[in-house]
C-alpha cells in the first residue's frame, strides 16, 4: 500500500449504486445535511462544555475514550494500556506512540463504521489529507495537535461548528449537576446540554456496592434509605430535581427487560435482606424487575421519558474489568426478550396518557418480531434506532426495512449518538442521514413514496422524530 495514499471522502458515499436512485437519494440528503443535530442521548462528560477546557492531544480525545477504535486493536494484540485505556493522563510521547499504535493498524477498520467515522473526523473536522499508515502517523498527529491548540477547537467552538442544538449527558442519580447548571446560566452559550436521569447500578440489588450507593442516595436526597419506603422516596427526590435541571429522560440498562410488581411487604423484605447483604440472586433480580415497573410508574407521573436498552453482558472479561473498568471495549450483546417481559409493564401504563418508552435493542430478530409490533399497538411505546454494535450502515438499512412496514416512520426515535467520542458526532448523524436519504430514495424508485414525501419524511426523522419521542 503506497505510504502518501491520499485520504478523502466521497461525497456519494452511502448512497445508492443506482445512478438514478443516487440522483433521489442525493436531493433528499440536500435538504437535511445541514439541519442541526439533536442528540438526546449520549455520555460527553458535562464538564468538557462547562470548563470549555481544551483538548490535550490526539489520543486523549480520539483513542482512549472510544471503545469502538480500541476494542478491535485488542483483538489485534495491542494492549489496552498502549492506548490510554487505564485514563491516566498521558504523556506527549505515551500519546504519540498510541497514536502510531492507531495508524499502523488502520486496515483493521475497512469496511466498519469506525472507518467511516474516523475518516469524517480526520478530513472533515481537522483537515487530514492522507491515509492513517506507520509512516504518516507523525505527521497526522502534529496536525491534529496543532489544531487542539487554537481555539477554534475547544469544545463549545466545536459544539457550534457541529450544528448541535440539543446534546444529553448520562449522570449518576446522586450528582449535584453543577455543570448544567453553569451552562444552563451563561448567556453566551446556547445550545441546550440534558441531564439523563441512569440509576441503573442503584436498582440492582445483588451489585457488591449496592448498599455504599443507597448511603451516597441518602446523602443526595436528604432522605433515609434505610427501609423501602425511604429508597423509593430517594429516588422520586432525586428524578425531581434532575427535572428542574432539564432532564427529558431516564436510562435503563439490565440484563434482561423482564418486568413484575412486588407486594409492598415483599418487596420490603427483599430490600431489607440485600441491605444486609444477605438476599439470595433470585429476589434480587426480582426486585430489580419490580423497581424497574416502578421507573415506569415514576415516569407517569414526573414525565421523564424511559428508555431502556437491556441485552448486554456487561465486563465480559473479567481481568480487562478488573484492571481498566466498565465500558474499556469488552461488552457483548446477548439474546433479548422484550413481548412477554414487558407485557406486565404495559399493562399498567402502556396507554398512560404522556408516558413514553424508547426501546433499544442489540438484537435485530426482535426489531421485526417483537419491537415494532409494540410500537404499531402502544401510543407509549417508541422504536430505538440502532446503537452501540448496530449503528453502522448496514444495520441501519436492516432497521428501516425491519420495523417501517410494522410501525411506519412515525413510532421511532430519530437517530441517537450514544457515543462518549465527542468529534464522531456530526460524522455518525451523517451516516444516518445518509443511509435514511437512500431507503427513501428506493420507497420513491419503487413508487411506494412521492418525492415531497419522501423529502418531509427526511427531515422528520432528524428533528420531528427525536422532538417528540423525547418531549424536546
Amino acid at each position: 500500500m503506497s505510504t502518501d495514499a491520499s485520504l478523502s471522502v466521497h461525497p456519494d458515499r452511502l448512497f445508492p449504486a443506482d445512478p438514478g436512485t443516487r440522483d433521489i437519494a442525493r436531493r433528499i440528503y440536500a435538504g437535511i445535511a445541514d439541519l442541526p443535530i439533536i442528540s438526546p442521548h449520549g455520555h460527553v462528560p458535562p464538564q468538557w462544555l462547562a470548563d470549555d477546557t481544551p483538548f490535550t492531544d490526539p489520543t486523549s480525545l480520539l483513542i482512549s475514550p472510544d471503545h469502538y477504535v480500541t476494542r478491535l486493536l485488542h483483538a489485534a494484540g495491542v494492549p489496552l494500556t498502549a492506548l490510554g485505556v487505564d485514563r491516566k493522563p498521558l504523556t506527549e510521547e505515551q500519546s504519540r506512540r498510541a497514536w502510531r499504535l492507531f495508524c499502523s493498524h488502520w486496515p483493521l477498520y475497512r469496511g466498519t463504521p469506525v472507518r467511516f467515522w474516523m475518516e469524517s473526523v480526520l478530513h472533515d473536522i481537522f483537515g487530514v489529507a492522507t491515509r492513517p499508515s506507520a509512516a504518516t502517523s507523525d505527521a497526522i498527529y502534529d496536525t491534529i495537535a496543532a489544531a487542539l491548540a487554537s481555539d477554534e477547537f475547544r469544545p463549545r467552538a466545536l459544539m457550534r461548528r457541529f450544528g448541535i442544538s440539543v446534546l444529553a449527558t448520562t449522570d449518576d442519580p446522586s450528582d449535584d449537576l453543577a455543570e448544567h447548571t453553569r451552562l444552563r446560566d451563561d448567556p453566551d452559550f446556547t445550545p441546550r446540554v440534558l441531564p439523563t436521569f441512569r440509576p441503573d447500578k442503584y436498582l440492582e440489588p445483588a451489585g457488591r456496592r449496592w448498599p455504599d450507593l443507597l448511603d451516597t442516595l441518602a446523602a443526595a436526597s436528604g432522605i433515609d434509605t434505610c427501609d423501602y419506603p425511604g429508597f423509593i422516596a430517594a429516588l422520586e427526590n432525586r428524578r425531581r430535581y434532575f427535572v428542574e435541571h432539564g432532564a427529558v429522560s431516564a436510562d435503563h440498562s439490565h440484563a434482561d427487560a423482564v418486568t413484575l410488581t412486588l407486594e409492598e411487604a415483599e418487596a420490603s423484605r427483599i430490600f431489607t435482606a440485600a441491605r444486609a447483604g444477605i438476599a439470595t440472586e433470585a429476589e434480587a433480580t426480582a426486585l430489580r424487575r419490580h423497581l424497574l415497573v416502578e421507573m415506569a410508574r415514576m415516569s407517569v407521573e414526573d414525565g421523564l421519558v424511559m428508555t431502556l436498552h437491556p441485552g448486554v453482558f456487561r465486563n465480559h472479561h473479567a481481568p480487562t474489568a478488573q484492571q481498566f473498568g466498565p465500558d474499556t471495549g469488552h461488552d457483548i450483546p446477548v439474546a433479548g426478550e422484550y413481548t412477554s417481559g414487558l407485557r406486565h409493564l404495559l399493562d399498567r401504563f402502556g396507554t398512560a396518557e404522556g408516558f413514553h418508552l424508547v426501546l433499544f435493542t442489540l438484537d435485530e430478530a426482535t426489531l421485526s418480531r417483537e419491537i415494532a409490533p409494540l410500537a404499531g399497538f402502544y401510543p407509549s411505546v417508541y422504536i430505538g434506532a440502532p446503537w452501540w454494535f448496530l449503528d453502522a450502515p448496514e444495520a441501519a438499512r436492516r432497521f428501516r426495512g425491519a420495523v417501517t412496514e410494522t410501525a411506519g416512520f412515525s413510532r421511532t426515535s430519530g437517530f441517537i449518538d450514544d457515543t462518549r467520542a465527542f468529534c464522531s458526532i456530526p460524522a455518525r448523524h451523517d451516516m444516518a442521514r445518509r443511509v435514511d436519504s437512500g431507503y427513501l430514495a428506493e420507497l420513491v424508485v419503487s413508487h411506494r413514496l412521492d418525492l415531497d414525501e419522501a423529502i418531509e419524511t427526511a427531515a422528520d426523522l432528524v428533528l420531528a422524530q427525536p422532538r417528540k419521542a423525547f418531549k424536546l
